[in-house]
């Protein structure tokens, strides 16, 4: 997740979530976001 925020010049990934959901006996899907963010210096 991190570089793919770096790859458009972000800094950091704030405010990151994960959510499963069972997609058959024995599996899951994993979905896992963030907000890139850019600092101000």
């Amino acid at each position: 997740m991190t570089e793919e925020a770096r790859s458009p010049g972000a800094d950091a990934v704030v405010g990151v979530r994960f959510v499963t959901s069972p997609v058959m006996q024995g599996a899951a899907e994993l979905l896992a976001y963030g907000t890139a963010v850019k600092l101000m210096r």
